[in-house]
């Protein structure tokens, strides 16, 4: 996602391995998870941030990358608070990422709710496709949304559903939420998150 202003990233260390942020004068311009080895996440940083340099984070941005691994360390934190870059998200994908923004740690919702209570009922397929582009994963809780049938669904990043899962299972761990995990879940991939 070109900006077209100065963008800097850093990696950092988080319990499911290192993640990578990318920021910019206006905010976050997006988080990558793991892709293995840090070397192999800073590439996934370049691949998607070509201008971008490597820098030590501002402290928002310190702030935002400790609420990530307090997040996946399975503690609580508010990113809800972080301020993202969505210049050049379009305007759909930008009302489902601040509908999933308000869904508490520890809690789902499906595609459908997503889609409902953004005033777009029906659409939760395109609301699956506007979360299987997030470029702000974790901030942006795509994980937290699930398949109607509250089957766990598809999930882009590395790992696919047991990365979902782990999220999951991290923030019901640290006491987010009182619902139990899944009971039957299968890995049938819908939309394409």
């Amino acid at each position: 996602m070109a900006t077209g202003i100065d963008t800097s990233f850093a990696l950092f260390d988080t319990a499911i391995g290192p993640c990578g942020i990318a920021w910019n004068g206006r905010g976050i311009a997006g988080v990558q998870l793991p892709e293995g080895s840090p070397h192999e996440t800073r590439t996934g940083l370049r691949r998607r941030f070509p201008e971008a340099r490597e820098a030590p984070p501002s402290a928002p941005v310190r702030r935002a990358i400790d609420g990530v691994v307090a997040l996946l360390r399975g503690e609580p934190c508010e990113l809800e608070r972080v301020t993202l870059d969505m210049d050049g998200v379009p305007a759909f994908h930008r009302r489902v990422y601040e509908v999933a923004r308000t869904i508490p740690p520890g809690t789902t919702l499906s595609y459908g709710e997503v889609a409902t209570r953004m005033g777009a009922p029906g659409a939760a397929r395109d609301v699956g496709q506007a979360l299987g582009q997030n470029p702000f994963a974790i901030i942006v809780p795509c994980h937290r949304v699930l398949a109607a049938s509250g089957k766990v669904g598809g999930f882009s990043a590395r790992g696919g559903v047991r990365t979902k899962l782990r999220l999951i299972s991290s923030e019901r761990a640290g006491g987010h939420g009182a619902l139990p995990l899944f009971g039957g879940a299968t890995e049938d991939p819908p939309p394409s998150h």
